[in-house]
């Protein structure tokens, strides 16, 4: 049996490691979750708060016990574990009774008569798609021959609205490809309102992370749109799910640097280009994407709209600082300096937040220590809820600074990753402090 220090050790290093899980890529939280010895796993995976993409990794490639802890984590949400929203939700609230006559005209027979064929399928699917999930749901509960394959190439043939996609994942056990392939909605129309239900529902559920939606799924544009949704009800990213899809598209974006020219480019050559994203940016970087005129076939497409010039220009690197003189300075040196209590040190970064003399990038590079710097309870409050803080541009801004900094530093190195992690939970400095002297392999204690 674990004693009392081993099992604090545990707890603080599985705190830390779910931090950093935030702002690996893929790969490096799938090695770094087989690093950790079983008491640390069980409490990452029953305490902490976790992003979409560790869920993932976590139920794809873990056991049952990982599988049990997330359940009762009270933090996971919206992932598909028992209890959570799902197809039970909206058969709670059936269509009206007149649905199967509609069917029945529509598909010239009885639907009883015998199983509905793909081609059947789809086209009621299609008709019945653009309004939410709730009747294609039905129509999926009504009989169908499963046949996947053909179902997928009519999707490919002509892609099927977003209520029907999103039907089709709430119900069908499709493997991976299949449903990146049905994320694909090269054929959706631009200004569709809940074209980007299926993408968020898909990450939700666990069935893909935000990494694979960036490297899989075309075309390029949904990639950087889905980093910066228009603030609309319905079902959209939660403010760590956001955050994790700004990371995913940030990460695809890296090799443009901080080039004006090439951002350029990327906003020209984004609306007409049917490829992914990391494609998009590799075509961009080697100069051989063909003109935008060329490439869509619509005149509408050619031309980015207001939406996509929003979303590149959130993305785009900035230099921009906020002023204030000597209340700055002294609103920076406070980072360093922990008030009397949490509450209080608390109210004083946000009110300096919100007068403008601090940003999210700043608490990153500037607050001690590191391991509080990235965990926004500790400087905006622990907020129970899905959305988690209210100052969602300090929270973005954060984070794609802890982004950069991890990248600079460590690269996608896994065993880079896991220096870090070891050595968080005791490190007393800064962040960029941090990743200095274990980049360097000198002391890593923090303090003097």
């Amino acid at each position: 049996m674990p004693t009392a220090e081993e099992d604090r050790t545990s707890r603080r290093l599985a705190w830390c490691v779910a931090h950093l899980l935030r702002h690996a890529p893929d790969h490096v939280v799938t090695d770094m979750i087989g690093r950790l010895d079983e008491p640390t796993r069980k409490y990452l995976c029953r305490d902490e708060w976790l992003s979409a993409a560790t869920v993932t990794l976590l139920l794809r490639h873990g056991g049952a016990a990982d599988r049990t802890y997330i359940a009762r984590n009270p933090r996971v949400v919206g992932r598909p574990l028992p209890g959570l929203p799902g197809p039970a939700r909206y058969a709670r609230r059936r269509t009206p009774d007149e649905l199967l006559p509609l069917l029945r005209a529509e598909l010239g027979r009885d639907p009883a008569e015998g199983p509905l064929d793909a081609a059947e399928l789809a086209g009621l699917l299609r008709w019945h798609g653009r309004r939410g999930p709730r009747v294609p749901l039905d129509i999926l509960a009504a009989g169908h021959r499963p046949d996947p394959e053909a179902l997928l190439a009519e999707h490919l043939r002509d892609p099927l609205p977003p209520g029907a996609v999103e039907a089709l994942l709430l119900v069908a056990d499709l493997p991976l490809e299949s449903i990146l392939a049905l994320l694909a909605t090269g054929g959706a129309q631009p200004g569709e309102r809940s074209w980007h239900r299926p993408a968020v529902r898909a990450v939700r559920m666990g069935r893909v992370t935000h990494e694979e939606l960036v490297t899989r799924v075309a075309p390029a544009h949904r990639s950087l749109l889905l980093a910066r949704l228009p603030a609309v009800g319905g079902l959209r990213w939660t403010l760590p799910e956001q955050a994790g899809m700004q990371s995913a598209v940030l990460r695809a974006l890296r090799p443009l640097g901080d080039d004006p020219r090439l951002w350029a480019e990327l906003l020209r050559h984004a609306p007409g280009h049917r490829g992914t994203l990391p494609g998009l940016v590799a075509a961009v970087v080697d100069g051989t994407v063909p003109e935008a005129a060329e490439a869509a076939e619509a005149a509408e497409t050619a031309a980015p709209g207001p939406e996509l010039v929003r979303a590149v220009r959130h993305l785009t690197p900035t230099a921009a600082e906020p002023f204030g003189g000597v209340e700055r300075e002294l609103a920076l040196a406070s980072l360093a300096v922990p008030m009397d209590s949490v509450q209080e040190d608390i109210r004083w970064v946000r009110d300096c937040l919100d007068r403008g003399l601090l940003t999210g990038v700043d608490v990153i590079r500037h607050k001690l220590p590191a391991c509080w710097a990235l965990d926004q309870d500790h400087w905006l409050g622990d907020v129970n809820h899905p959305d988690r803080h209210d100052r969602p541009a300090a929270v973005l801004a954060s984070h794609a600074e802890a982004d950069r900094l991890l990248f600079l530093a460590l690269g996608e190195e896994p065993g880079a990753w896991w220096r870090v992690a070891r050595t968080l939970p005791e490190f007393a400095g800064t962040l960029p402090h941090l990743l200095l002297r274990v980049t360097e392999g000198g002391s890593v204690s923090g303090r003097s």
